[in-house]
This record gives C-alpha cells, structure tokens and sequence, in this order.
C-alpha cells in the first residue's frame, strides 16, 4: 500500500488517473477486476446508487460501463481498459457504500475478459509512476482522505465547541449505530474538547488532524 496526501492506493494494481479507475489485471486467465479509486470516492460522497452494464457487455476503455449517485454527485464510470463484462459485483448493486469503504476490496465493480492484455496495459500506470499525478488529483479536487469514510458532515466555521458539540451529540441521536461523521471546527480548544467529549459519552473518536487553521474529527457511533 502507498499512501499519498492520507489517501491509499495498493501497490498492485494499475491505475488510469484521468477516469479515477483501476485494474488488477491477471495476464495468466487474461481477466482483470476494476473498481474506482478513492479518490473518485470521495469527488462523489456517500454513494446511494451504483447503476452497472450488463453481463456480456463489451467495453472500450475510456466508454461508460456504469453510473455513480450520491445526494450531491451523479456521474459515469469509464472503463480502464477494453474487454466484456463476465462479472458484476452484486453487493456493490445492494451496498454502494461498499465502493466508498472500501474501493479497491470489497467495493470492486466488475470482472472483465481482455482479448489484448499487454496494448491494455500499456495505457494503465503503476502507482509508483503516477505518484505526482495522484498528488495533484487530490490536491485539485480538495480531497482528504480519512480511515474510515463520513456518511455525515459537518462543517462548524465560527461556532463555540460547546454549541458545536451540542449540534454533534443532536445528529448521533438519530443516525444508526455504526455511523461515521466527519465534523470541521475552527475553534482552537476542539481537539482538547473533542478528547474530553468521547470519555464522557463513550463514543468513538476515529481519527483527528489539523488541516492550516481547521481541525478534522471522525467521529464513529457505538452506541
């Protein structure tokens, strides 16, 4: 695994950077499974539908071969490279938070069959050498990659923590267990306040980092 900016990307696979999708290719069965990168994971937000070719289908690279939807985004998915679709990722289909949680695993989006695997390969990159690329991606887009994805955000610019917690204990009340919420404050006792809130109510606090002036919290609902 290589991390750039926070974000991960496995060393194994290739990468077409202009499509925000990869390939793991497998040149003894000629087949290969693709899927979006996190950052295209996190451009989109928390998925809500995921919308995918049929069985069959032939693809060329840089064609559709699904749409993505999210309360804020919709958009195609290009191929990375050209063949037919033999498989599709099902839970995917049931889950599509699965894409966000975990791209390059379990949020796979289909298998395909490649009649010319080393013209294929010779548009896709390792993540060693398009390491600036990804770099500039993220930096382009304002992405920020966390360990866990937010199925929540909030932004708390110019808000009293006490206020903000407030507001932050209201949402857990009505989301389900085993949420995550990525909460934004300016104000420059949060990361103490946010330590001293979890002891107190016994939920999880994930991750934390300061980002210029703006602290980041993920916050994660276990009870």
């Amino acid at each position: 695994m290589m991390k750039i900016n926070h974000c991960t990307f496995p060393g194994d696979i290739l990468y077409d950077t202009e499509n925000f999708v990869w390939a793991d290719i497998r040149r003894d069965k000629r087949k290969a499974n693709i899927g979006i990168t996190s950052i295209l994971g996190y451009i989109s937000g928390k998925l809500s539908v995921i919308k995918l070719r049929q069985v069959g289908s032939y693809i060329e690279r840089g064609k559709s071969f699904g749409t993505l939807e999210s309360p804020r985004y919709f958009g195609v998915v290009r191929a990375p490279i050209s063949g037919r679709i033999i498989e599709v990722n099902q839970a995917i289909i049931d889950q599509p938070e699965l894409a966000n949680d975990s791209p390059y695993a379990e949020g796979w989006f289909a298998k395909m069959e490649i009649s010319n695997i080393e013209e294929e390969i010779k548009n896709l990159q390792t993540i060693e050498s398009c390491y600036e690329k990804m770099a500039t991606l993220i930096q382009k887009h304002h992405i920020i990659c966390f360990g866990a994805f937010p199925d929540y955000e909030m932004f708390q610019i110019g808000v009293e923590c006490a206020a903000t917690l407030a507001e932050l204990d209201e949402l857990l009340e009505k989301i389900a267990i085993g949420n995550v919420v990525h909460l934004v404050s300016d104000d420059t006792t949060a990361d103490l306040e946010m330590v001293r809130w979890s002891e107190q109510t016994g939920q999880s606090l994930l991750e934390t980092r300061k980002e210029g002036t703006l602290f980041h919290f993920i916050v994660k609902k276990i009870k």
